[in-house]
């Protein structure tokens, strides 16, 4: 019996002389197809200020800014102070994301 504790494989690295290239990665979609993931996600291609516009529209300005307290939606409101903000704060855009999906469930179980 060999006593030697078994040699370990090292794949080959530019560090130990050997030349490696990358392979190349082919697209596991079919071109102009979306991947599984977006083509399920329902704020694919919906704009920040879509959002913004699509709640105000259905909550109204009041209503948005008790949901969502921040300034933006409670004091003097407006499309463009709103993006301005929500663009630079990423829990509130996360808050607004998820009441806009809230909006969407309700718009479809009421139809």
């Amino acid at each position: 019996m060999n006593s030697a504790p078994p040699t370990e494989h090292k794949p080959p690295t530019e560090s130990n002389g050997a030349h490696t290239t990358e392979p190349v990665r082919t697209p596991t979609h079919p071109a102009g197809a979306a991947p599984a993931k977006q083509a399920r996600d329902p704020l694919h291609g919906i704009t920040l200020e879509a959002m913004v516009v699509g709640l105000a529209d259905y909550f109204g300005w009041d209503e948005l800014g008790r949901q969502i307290p921040i300034r933006c939606f409670q004091i003097d409101p407006s499309v463009g102070s709103s993006l301005k903000f929500l663009r630079k704060t990423p829990w509130a855009r996360e808050k607004v994301e998820s009441l806009y999906l809230f909006m969407l469930r309700e718009r479809k179980r009421n139809a």
